[in-house]
């Protein structure tokens, strides 16, 4: 640190301080004969002092600056980055790993931290700061490490990262590119065995996670092999006992990919445990990866759509086609005439141009009512308005002439009750006018408008569509008929009407989704792999169904084999939340409980923690990775038998260097509040010296 005094007046001014000074302490004390009775010493003293005095307080007008300069000099940061996934030990080498290799890696750490700011992290499936020691984890995501070291050290002097590995990794980007963002050096510490041994490996198996029962759904197996050619294996796929799928693969080259396809019933409902193996191969060393299991959710869960029409119309085949696209959904369509069956089977109902006039249709809306099922009203010639009007759906119908517009849709910027994609928002602008009544359309307060009405060039605040909701009952009301157009549009533009089917399936879908009015709700996921921690939610309402977490929630976690495992729900804002942390693989059950208003409510449910098993399926290690990614940052390669040089390596490099930092502080004077203190307490015991010697 360097320190100087500056001013912006010049020096000069400084010579007159002290003149001042000099004239005003000679005015006092040279010849006075009032200090005749003084010693001389006494005179020099008292002299000093004013002189002092009021030089500091002359010269502080002058506006003086301490100037203060600051070097600081920054180590260069060394990143060691080392990868405990399980692949790095899963060979010959496996206790050197554990042992000794940790023990040089430690050492490195000492040796260069003479010289550098060493920081120690590990990586796998989660980033984590210093070694952990443990070579556990089951996936290896290098993008995260890069990710983290970039968000870290951005601005800071990162000399280099040194990256330790085996070169495999199962999530995330591949290393080379994921590393862009770092600017520093790169240096790799190759682990692993990259012998390439005969193994047979079922790399993944792609699945559905859910399936509605009666219906199939497919699998597909990817199957790899090393080593293994002119020999063959059987995949299965398996539901305990019961063998689903079989077929023999013959292995007709070296290296060895093959899809296999396959197609499985869902005929039991819940959670199902499927087996996909591959029969070994005589001189396999690693067996693990021939086999896997993966579930599906199989669901009882099929919404039934019912379509009722005063007459045919092109508009109901649309909807219909549009509709059963979807496996969730399942149609039936008929003339009012022709229904004789009840609307409460149906989870949603589709009227075109009902009510009319047909008693059919008027005992058909008595049903519905009846049953309070969610309708889609799309109006139609034969529409009596004053019926569909006394029905308080969100707006009135105000026509008298007969009369209709040709009306094209916009959406409307504020409607939010379900989420339109922004190909759907211009595709609807584009699409042809469709048959409106003529007249004025009044909304109520609570209706939710989708689309507004333009005439022409003219946008309207008429609806077009529009949404509400009465007594806890959906409704959606298209003012308007001939939406089959609309389709036609769609394919004509694409080739396909992907944006007219999801018009239809989220207006469905939303009329379709019965709120939930339990008191008591628990939400678990229905999977979770091992490496994450299982989170289950919980809420309880008391009867005005407002949230409350007075109470304490219980759960009880019963395991495979039937042990249980209590804990109790942490209170989190107005609702509940558990942390369990990671469990083991395996399926599992639960039990909530807790009292409202003395009332016991219980929650069941059931979900399961799925196994990873990338770490097992390929443990040949790729040193090509970890080369390129060093060359990428002009930086080395190297083996753990030349850890100890490292260092020598690092030091070696000119890119690896402190960084000195100055910086500059300009200070006032003035506002050193003791300057200015001294000048007065020296003027002051001036003062008190020359009373008590008598001089006045």
């Amino acid at each position: 640190m360097k320190a100087s005094i500056v001013t912006e007046s010049s020096p000069w001014f400084l010579v007159l301080c002290v003149v001042f000074a000099a004239g005003g302490t000679m005015l006092l004390y040279y010849r006075n004969s009032k200090l005749k009775d003084l010693s001389k010493r006494m005179i020099v003293l008292l002299g000093s002092l004013r002189f002092v005095a009021l030089f500091l307080i002359s010269s502080l007008l002058l506006e003086p600056v301490l100037n203060t300069e600051f070097r600081k000099v920054e180590k260069p940061v060394v990143v060691i980055a080392q990868d405990f996934s399980a692949s790095v030990v899963l060979n010959k080498d496996s206790v050197f790993y554990k042992t000794e290799y940790l023990k040089q890696l430690e050492q490195l750490q000492e040796v260069l931290g003479d010289n550098y700011e060493v920081r120690t992290y590990s990586f796998g499936d989660h980033f984590r700061e210093n070694f952990t020691g443990q070579f556990r984890d089951k996936q290896t995501d290098y993008g995260e490490l890069f990710r983290e070291l970039e968000a870290r050290y951005a601005g800071r002097n990162l000399g280099a990262v040194v990256v330790a590995g085996d070169g495999i990794y199962n999530r995330g980007l591949n290393p080379v590119y994921a590393s862009t963002p770092i600017k520093s050096p790169v240096f790799t510490i190759a682990l692993g065995d990259t012998t390439v041994y005969q193994d047979l490996i079922l790399e993944k198996v792609v699945h559905n996670k859910l399936a509605f029962l009666g219906n199939t759904f497919p699998v597909e197996l990817v199957i790899k092999a090393d080593r293994c050619k002119g020999k063959s294996t059987v995949a299965t796929i398996s539901k305990g006992s019961r063998v689903l799928f079989s077929q023999k693969i013959e292995i007709r080259e070296d290296p060895f990919v093959m899809t296999v396809p396959a197609e499985l019933s869902a005929d039991v409902v819940g959670l199902q445990k499927y087996t996909v193996a591959l029969s070994v191969i005589d001189g396999e060393r690693n067996v693990l990866n021939n086999t896997s299991n993966f579930y599906v959710d199989v669901l009882d869960a099929r919404q039934k759509v019912l379509i009722v029409s005063d007459a045919p119309h092109p508009d109901v085949s649309a909807l219909k086609n549009t509709i059963e696209l979807n496996d969730n959904y399942q149609v039936e369509t008929f003339v009012a005439d022709d229904f004789k069956g009840s609307p409460a089977e149906y989870n949603v109902v589709i009227l075109h141009g009902i009510p009319s006039e047909s008693a059919a249709a008027d005992d058909l809306m008595s049903k519905i009512d009846n049953a309070r099922i969610p309708v889609w009203y799309i109006t139609g010639n034969q529409l009596r308005y004053n019926q569909i009007n006394n029905r308080k759906l969100g707006v009135t119908i105000e026509s008298r002439s007969g009369k209709a517009n040709d009306v094209e849709g916009v959406t409307e910027p504020t409607f939010g009750l379900f989420t339109l994609s922004p190909e759907l928002q211009q595709g609807i602008s584009k699409w042809p006018a469709i048959a409106v009544p003529f007249g004025n359309f009044p909304t109520a307060p609570g209706a939710r408008i989708f689309l507004k009405q333009k005439i022409g060039a003219l946008k309207t605040d008429f609806p077009f569509m529009l949404f509400s909701e009465k007594e806890g009952v959906k409704s959606a009301v298209m003012i308007g008929e001939g939406i089959w157009k609309w389709k036609l549009a769609d394919y004509a533009a694409k080739g396909n009407a992907d944006l007219f089917s999801e018009l239809v399936s989220k207006t469905i879908q939303y009329l379709a989704v019965r709120e939930n009015k339990s008191f008591f709700r628990v939400n678990a996921q229905s999977f979770y792999e091992e490496n994450e921690p299982v989170i289950i939610d919980a809420e309880v309402y008391n009867a005005s169904y407002e949230a409350v977490n007075t109470e304490d929630v219980t759960i009880e976690i019963i395991n495979g084999t039937g042990q249980r495992f209590p804990y109790t729900f942490s209170k989190s804002g107005s609702a509940y939340r558990l942390d369990i942390g990671m469990m083991a693989p395996g399926e599992y059950r639960y039990v909530a409980r807790t009292k409202q208003n003395n009332k016991a409510h219980t929650a069941e449910g059931q979900f399961t923690v799925t196994p990873l098993v990338a770490e097992i399926t390929s443990t040949t290690a790729n040193h090509r990775i970890l080369y390129q990614l060093a060359k990428e940052h002009n930086g080395e390669m190297i083996y753990p038998k030349e850890i100890s040089q490292l260092a020598k390596r690092l030091n070696a490099r000119e890119d690896v260097r402190p960084v000195i930092y100055y910086s500059r502080k300009l200070t006032d004077l003035i506002d050193f509040w003791w300057i200015l203190l001294i000048a007065v307490t020296l003027w002051t015991v001036e003062w008190i010296l020359r009373k008590r010697n008598g001089a006045h």
